[in-house]
């Protein structure tokens, strides 16, 4: 069964976070640690991955991927510092 994943991604001073959806988590990281994407993440240098979530559907994590995008930056940074505490870069825990 394929899974979809909702993360969050940020900058080494932790001032910008980025949410986002994929099917592939590893490459989808991958690409915005290695600005293969241009935008956003690029341009902020978001490199860290800090806070993801697995959903078996991907309508449910489009759904938490709204859900977290249309809340408070506090909120953001409440769920990252209860799953990872230290702001540790969680990049080799999936690669």
């Amino acid at each position: 069964m394929k899974s979809y994943f909702v993360y969050i991604m940020t900058n080494a001073r932790h001032s910008v976070l980025y949410t986002g959806v994929t099917g592939d988590l590893r490459r989808r990281v991958y690409e915005h640690r290695e600005k293969m994407i241009e935008g956003f993440t690029s341009r902020y240098r978001v490199e860290k991955l800090v806070w993801y979530a697995v959903c078996e559907e991907p309508q449910g994590a489009i759904a938490r991927e709204k859900q977290i995008k249309a809340g408070s930056r506090a909120k953001k940074i409440a769920l990252i510092a209860d799953f990872n505490p230290g702001w540790r870069d969680l990049w080799e825990d999936i690669a």
